[in-house]
Order: C-alpha cells, then sequence, then structure tokens
C-alpha cells in the first residue's frame, strides 16, 4: 500500500473525524501519554504570558493536554483536515484557545512571522507530512530564541520486540476497529506509516541537523515502550549541541 500524503490525508481524516475520538479511546495511554509529553515542555508560570503552537491539533486532544500544562497561555491550533479541525473547535475551550485550517507546510506564511511563538507541540506529525526536513525549519523559524519545541511520535526504538508490539496493535485491534467504521486506509496507512518512518534516534538526529539545540529523547512508560517518545529541542542562536537519550 503507498502511503497517504497530502490532500488525499486530509480527507481520509476528513471522513475518519466523526469516529475519532472513540478509537483512539481505545488505546489506554493515549490522552496521559499527550499530557505528558506536554508537561515535559516545562513551561513557566502555567503559560502566562506565552504564544503557544499546537501543530497537527486533530480533533483537539493535543490541545488539551497543552491546555492543561499551560492553562494561561495563548494557544493556536492547527490542522490540515477541517473535519478533525471542525470536531475540534466544537468542543468547549476558553477564548485563549483558537483554531485554524492549515497545513504544516502552510502555517509559515501565515502566522504572523519570525519568532512568533514560545513553544511548539506537534503530536503525531512529521511522519504524516511529505517534507518533514520543511516543516521542522519551518517551525524553527515560527519559535523565538531559546523557543521550545516538544514533538510527540509514533517513532519506534528500532528494537524488533518493539517493532513487533506496534504490528501486533495494529493487526489485532487497530486496523480491525478501523475496518467497523469504514476507515480501514487510514489505519492501515498509520501502520505502515509508522514503520517506514525513522526510528527514534534518527529523528532526534534529523531534528539536530535541522539547527535544534539540546536535542532530548524521551521514552514513554508502559505498552508504548519503544513505540512512542517525546522528542524536546530548543531554538538556539548558535548550531544544535547534540542528542541527549
Amino acid at each position: 500500500m503507498t502511503l497517504l500524503r497530502d490532500q488525499d490525508l486530509a480527507h481520509a481524516f476528513d471522513r475518519a473525524a466523526g469516529t475519532y475520538d472513540r478509537l483512539v479511546a481505545m488505546n489506554p495511554g493515549y490522552h496521559a501519554d499527550l499530557r505528558r509529553s506536554a508537561r515535559r515542555l516545562r513551561l513557566p508560570d502555567g503559560g502566562a504570558g506565552l504564544r503557544l503552537l499546537d501543530l497537527g491539533c486533530g480533533t483537539g486532544a493535543s490541545t488539551a493536554a497543552l491546555l492543561r500544562a499551560a492553562p494561561h497561555a495563548e494557544i493556536t491550533a492547527v490542522d490540515a483536515s477541517a473535519g478533525m479541525l471542525e470536531r475540534a473547535a466544537a468542543k468547549r475551550w476558553p477564548q485563549r484557545v483558537s483554531f485554524v485550517h492549515a497545513s504544516a507546510e502552510e502555517l509559515a506564511q501565515r502566522a504572523g512571522g519570525e519568532g512568533a511563538y514560545d513553544a511548539v507541540f506537534a503530536a503525531y506529525l512529521l511522519r504524516n507530512v511529505t517534507d518533514p526536513d520543511g516543516v521542522l525549519a519551518s517551525v524553527h523559524s515560527l519559535l523565538r530564541t531559546g523557543g521550545r519545541l516538544a514533538v510527540h511520535e509514533y517513532s519506534l526504538s528500532g528494537l524488533a520486540p518493539h517493532r513487533a508490539v506496534w504490528t501486533a496493535l495494529c493487526r489485532g485491534v487497530i486496523i480491525p476497529a478501523g475496518t467497523l467504521t469504514g476507515d480501514r486506509d487510514l489505519y492501515h496507512h498509520l501502520w505502515r506509516s509508522v514503520l517506514a518512518f525513522d526510528t527514534a534516534p534518527q529523528l532526534a538526529t534529523r531534528l539536530v541537523r535541522a539547527g535544534w539545540g539540546g536535542v532530548r529523547i524521551v521514552p514513554m512508560p508502559g505498552w508504548s515502550t519503544g513505540v512512542v517518545h517525546t522528542f524536546l529541542a530548543r531554538r538556539s542562536a548558535a548550531r544544535a549541541d547534540g542528542v541527549v537519550a
């Protein structure tokens, strides 16, 4: 199967938007892991006075996690899928949370210029874009110097047992559940996209190559150990200063 990209992927998410929240609720730890990654940004003072970007917000689970970690911040949540964004925006949010329909690739031209944000949270995004390096460069330009990035992603450790866990979960639970809702192609894409994407060390190296500083890989606990990771980095004035696992 060819992986879904660009408008084909956005349309697949549009079609799945109505059942998406119910399906992710079947994933033990899904919301807790998002909250954990958002907390790992270590935003001061509950985010007071900060402008945050939730890039690839989907139906708003990552937005809720970011809001919980930084309840006083101004948050802009962005997604390329109109259907997912409509679901997100229909939920109850404080006035300081806003939603924008745009792809990650388009955002740099629409976000208000260099250094527009203090932190960026990108959950389950990079493996779904055609040009992850270009997106990372755009995000880098959107952050002020010293601004923080947290990438929350299905990025396998590279060890065979973790690859086997992911395939067993997809074949046994995720793809059958997606088939029942008529969205098999999307969830088959999910399975294959993770296998085809960077391992955790490779993604960390990609961040360093893109000019990010202080790159760290932090695993998740429980079943998702070796399957889901948080990648933390900063926009530094100097060149990137390496990876810390």
